[in-house]
């Protein structure tokens, strides 16, 4: 029997996992208030990625609210928030043309900024890090730790040096152990170990189910005479058909930049769809390729997206811990925004945190968060826009119909409440699908996965477990290949998952390409028969996004 590793641990008040727009406001404000109050807290987050905003990614335009409340100053700060919306367009795009339809109020960015969020992480980093809070980036949390009790009590970071076969390396480190008063989940969409505690707690009992998103992203240097500073696309429509839910973006900010993107929801039906393909081929519309034509593209990702909203937030608390924004899931999915409601769900949660870890009592209660959300902005947000996105499962012209009289008429307050179901559950056998054939990437506006992998500066450890596990080794074959005609092939933005002859001529196999996983976790949720669960690989393996 293998022999128990001794780890060491660090003792702390709070510790955060993750550390993103929520993960870094909950740690500023808990700092805050220990100087208002006078009171010593230690708080500590840690970071898979290499860098703080390394893994980030997002569109982004930033809607400053909540930033406005923990730094009424960031201007003066020096907050990398420098390019304001100056105008908004949003169309309906054909296979040839395009119409402009009107915007709609959710999508108003009056007062909004065009940033790199990534950008914006570090600088909310440099922060956190003046006022008195620890960061640890390459680091990724492994493994939830549990007191006897049954609460939570910390996490344990993963072990480095660890071979292929499972053995200790030369280069072996054992993990350690952070040890905490309460523990802050904030892991962003689909966290590997937010998972687990809604198995343990129940979380999601009393909720629907979390439904997604995919988003794509490329950032560009475009020719000035293309550029338009401040300037917001969105559209909806041409390369999706109407029955899938999809859309675009395209944001204008500094340098002659131009962030564009593309968000299909993971219910989609059919197993031959590529999400990559469907964005590269967007790209060379009439009405957007001219935006990039005789460009340069300097970066790319791909993350998924919560999009489950009001019906699918869970229960907030368990002993021990909370959870706060995407990995709670407070994405305004009307609005293509989660940044703001992320933040404000970590600075209220440290305002609950703040409370229970300052007393002198063993007190431990944190439900005080559930009531302070949900008499929030965030939950009247949230609630307003709930029924938007299911309304699409009718297919787009019926969504878009429906959203209208919801925000006209009822104005965000009709007395009913749309459901959603699981995304693995909506994929049709392959033999009832149509087949989709893509065009070859003609290497001007369109590429192929492997070169857009490389530019996501994605690089893991090679002699190291796939992190990619498999419930059962044989599914992929007999199920996924035989009756969807292996779907991972195609919803992997980064060519993970490949299906590869045997030499004999014997039954084929799944090869995964660990390498190039950009740790978007759409294959953890599309695989129709969750047989694929994404766990942690080594701390700082992953994409290292510039500018993102």
């Amino acid at each position: 029997m293998a022999e128990a590793v001794e780890r060491e641990s660090m003792e702390f008040d709070v510790v955060i996992v993750g550390a993103g727009p929520s993960g870094l406001a909950c740690a500023i404000r808990l700092r805050q208030l220990a100087e208002e109050k006078g009171r010593e807290i230690s708080v500590c987050v840690i970071e898979k990625g290499s860098e703080v905003g390394a893994h980030i990614l997002s569109g982004a335009v930033i809607e400053p609210r909540a930033l406005a409340e923990l730094f009424p100053d960031w201007r003066e700060r020096g907050a990398p928030l420098n390019t304001p919306v100056e105008s908004d367009q949003f169309l309906l795009l054909g296979k040839s043309g395009a119409i402009k339809l009107p915007t709609p109020p959710q999508m108003n960015n009056h007062g909004n900024y065009i940033a790199s969020l990534g950008n914006f992480c570090r600088w909310l980093a440099e922060q956190a890090e003046s006022m008195g809070v620890e960061i640890y980036p390459g680091f990724a949390a492994a493994e939830v730790l549990y007191a006897e009790d049954g609460s939570v009590r910390g996490v344990s970071t993963g072990d480095m040096g660890i071979g292929k076969d499972g053995g200790q390396t030369a280069n072996y480190q054992p993990g350690f152990e952070l040890h905490a008063r309460q523990t802050i989940f904030a892991e962003g969409c689909r966290g590997s170990l937010t998972k687990t505690l809604f198995a343990k707690f129940d979380l999601q009992d009393d909720a629907d189910h979390q439904t997604y998103g995919i988003g794509i992203k490329e950032l560009w240097e475009v020719k000035p005479e293309n550029h338009t500073p401040g300037h917001v696309t969105h559209t909806i429509g041409w390369p999706m058909d109407s029955g899938t839910y999809g859309g675009s973006f395209l944001y204008h900010f500094e340098d002659n930049q131009v962030a564009v993107g593309f968000v299909i929801g993971l219910d989609y039906t059919n197993p031959y769809l590529s999400p990559f393909e469907e964005f590269q081929r967007f790209k060379t519309h009439p009405r957007i390729r001219p935006i990039f034509e005789g460009g340069r593209r300097i970066a790319y990702g791909a993350r998924a997206i919560n999009e489950g909203g009001f019906q699918s937030v869970p229960k907030l608390t368990f002993p021990g811990g909370l959870l706060i924004g995407c990995t709670a899931g407070f994405l305004n999915v009307p609005k293509i925004k989660g940044s703001h409601t992320a933040m404000k769900s970590g600075m209220l949660a440290a305002e609950t945190v703040f409370e229970v870890v300052a007393s002198e009592t063993a007190a431990s209660d944190t439900s005080a968060y559930e009531d302070a959300i949900k008499t929030s902005w965030v939950w009247d947000e949230l609630y307003r826009v709930r029924n938007i996105r299911p309304s699409f499962r009718w297919g787009m012209w019926a969504g878009l119909l429906y959203s209208a009289i919801d925000t006209y008429l009822f104005r965000g307050r009709a007395p009913w409440t749309f459901q959603h179901h699981a995304d693995h559950t909506t994929l049709k056998k392959a033999a009832n699908a149509p087949t989709i054939n893509y065009p070859a990437p003609d290497g001007a506006v369109s590429f192929d996965k492997l070169s857009s992998v490389f530019i996501s500066n994605t690089n893991h450890e090679e002699n190291q477990p796939v992190h990619l596990t498999l419930k059962d080794k044989k599914t992929p074959v007999s199920i996924n290949l035989a009756e969807y005609d292996a779907p991972e092939q195609r919803y992997c933005p980064a060519g993970v998952y490949e299906i590869v002859a045997a030499a004999d001529g014997s039954t084929p196999q799944l090869q995964i390409n660990a390498q190039n996983c950009v740790h978007c976790k759409t294959c953890d949720i599309k695989d129709p028969t969750q047989n694929i669960n994404w766990v942690v690989p080594e701390g700082g393996g992953g994409p290292n996004y510039p500018n993102m």
